[in-house]
């Protein structure tokens, strides 16, 4: 049985996750998804299983999401992310990657949005130009901004968003 690094407590709940910054080809799109019940955008990525580095859990959910195997760049941010999702405040712990699909991987070929699965939710995957990004509902609110400029070194941001 997969052990989630997730916890639901009377004060909020707390979740480990991660998430990959991937661009096409040309380096003008950056891919992002939702689940099809949101209304909101995020980076593709998940929680993390108990005893699993969060390199090899991008790498899972990514095989498990899209069927394509990634290969991790580095880390970019560690971020400490507060938030309010269904009336709880959530506490998260999430570290996102620079990641690459294979060269030949055909989602790079995507100019429409496109499908994938998380355990029975549907997600919509879509490449997105990096300077519309801040046209999108796209959370943590930081990344409108921040990934049109990555950080050289790994950065730690505290980053509350009051959206939700």
């Amino acid at each position: 049985m997969r052990e989630m690094i997730t916890y639901a407590g009377q004060s909020g709940k707390f979740n480990f996750r991660v998430a990959g910054v991937a661009f096409d080809r040309t380096g003008e799109r950056v891919l992002i998804h939702r689940a099809i019940t949101e209304p909101f955008w995020t980076l593709p990525g998940g929680r993390v299983e108990m005893r699993e580095a969060a390199g090899a859990a991008l790498v899972r959910e990514m095989l498990e999401e899209l069927h394509v195997e990634v290969k991790i760049e580095r880390l970019l941010w560690l971020v400490e992310n507060f938030f309010e999702y269904e009336g709880k405040p959530w506490h998260e712990i999430a570290f996102y990657f620079l990641m690459t699909f294979p060269p030949d991987c055909l989602l790079y070929d995507h100019s429409e949005p496109f499908s994938g699965d998380e355990e029975g939710i549907e997600l919509i995957f879509q490449w997105q130009a990096i300077d519309t990004l801040e046209q999108r509902y796209l959370l943590p609110s930081f990344l409108g901004a921040s990934l049109k400029s990555l950080p050289d070194g790994v950065e730690h941001l505290v980053h509350t968003d009051t959206l939700l």
